[in-house]
């Protein structure tokens, strides 16, 4: 695809970021822009002219963007709810689609998006940037290498305090909070589970089975409303229904277990706590730390802590992916360390020439699946739940490295 002419659909925070900071410095033409809310779609126009490019269309309809003629692309950054239906709108249309994170509602979004592309073979791309990040790609690139031996277990969180979001989500107009009012999930679980999907090879030679998903009381975002919000009369009478603390067991079809972690109501600091575990090795994002069989003094006793701890950066001139080593000779930009930046660019390269997306629909159908799944097992006290095979058989075949 040469002509390149996107229609930019959802300029909240996120949306409006990418807008700026990720997709309008990589020169892309944007024909149209779009937002529930007229002001933000009035900023968004500005963006664009503040580029140095003619002002685009601007919509308060989303499908008055897909249903534009001059639109080829389109990106979909606005609130969960609307993000597989969306998808679907834009590749029956022809219109190639990237599409933000979030968790589905049901398992129909999953299947109707996955359907979608297998009727019109509109190139689509997942836009989870955690996959493209330094790290994740460094330990992708070593268990390629052989180097952690067999994988058995990998675990990592989205764990991060969004108490300030979800209590001022009426002011900031932000999605999260009638999600947190009224589900109780993993609503949340792509971060973590995208990387550790690539190691696994999911969809690609290895596919999840079942999970089970429990939830702890919801406390954290009461006591704050109570201490921060004492003036807002409706959420000092709320009973939020999303637990503090979800933690989610998935089970491979190779043997593999996961567990991933919500935690985003109670007072901490941001982690992904991405973690690897193999016969002969580890990664701990925590304390950015590998520990390599083939290279400990296993009959002596050390203090880990002293010699392992930060150690990561130590083997990323030798292992760090042959993406990222490219990335950083050219200059790394964007936010989210590079991520986003990194993330758009090879969307754009791959429309252009035509090539498979990285994290493509069936990718985004498994991930995105864990949310609605995760409800049902909360529900169920914990129960195992069955996950779908979306690529209807196609997993079996293992992709070339």
């Amino acid at each position: 695809m040469n002509d390149i002419k996107i229609g930019f659909i959802g300029l909240g925070c996120r949306g409006s970021s990418l807008l700026k900071d990720i997709v309008l410095p990589q020169g892309e033409q944007v024909a149209a822009v779009c937002d529930t809310y007229a002001d933000r779609a009035a900023l968004g126009a500005s963006l664009v002219e503040a580029a140095g490019q003619p002002r685009p269309h601007v919509y308060t309809g989303a499908l008055d963007v897909i249903r534009d003629p001059e639109v080829t692309v389109v990106i979909i950054a606005s609130a969960w709810e609307s993000h597989t239906s969306l998808a679907a709108a834009a590749m029956y249309e022809g219109k190639a689609v990237a599409m933000e994170v979030g968790g589905a509602y049901t398992l129909n979004q999953c299947y109707e998006l996955v359907e979608a592309y297998e009727k019109t073979k509109t190139p689509f791309l997942f836009l989870e940037n955690c996959c493209f990040g330094r790290r994740e790609m460094m330990v992708l690139n070593m268990v390629q290498q052989g180097l952690f031996g067999e994988i058995v277990h990998c675990a990592g969180g989205y764990q991060h305090d969004l108490r300030k979001e979800v209590a001022f989500g009426k002011e900031n107009r932000h999605y999260r909070l009638r999600n947190y009012l009224s589900r109780n999930c993993e609503n949340y679980p792509t971060h973590d589970l995208g990387p550790i999907a690539k190691i696994l090879k999911i969809n690609h030679g290895n596919r999840m089975v079942t999970l089970t998903s429990t939830a702890s009381k919801s406390a954290g975002l009461h006591d704050y409303i109570q201490r921060n919000k004492a003036d807002d009369d409706f959420l000092q009478n709320q009973s939020f229904a999303q637990g503090d603390i979800v933690t989610t067991v998935i089970k491979c079809a190779r043997g593999e277990t996961i567990v991933l972690t919500l935690d985003t109501t109670l007072p901490r600091y941001y982690t992904r706590n991405f973690t690897v575990r193999g016969t002969r090795g580890m990664y701990e994002e925590v304390t950015d730390s590998i520990f390599l069989d083939q290279e400990a003094d296993l009959a002596h006793d050390f203090d880990w802590r002293e010699t392992n701890v930060n150690n990561a950066k130590f083997y990323e001139e030798k292992y760090d992916h042959p993406l990222w080593k490219q990335y950083l000779a050219e200059g790394v930009r964007g936010s989210h360390d590079g991520m986003d930046y990194l993330e758009f660019r090879t969307f754009f390269q791959a429309l252009r020439e035509h090539t498979p997306m990285p994290i493509d629909v069936y990718d985004a159908a498994a991930w995105m699946a864990i949310t609605a799944l995760s409800e049902i097992s909360i529900a169920k006290g914990g129960a195992v739940v069955d996950i779908p095979d979306f690529t209807n058989g196609k997993w079996t075949q293992e992709e070339e490295e």
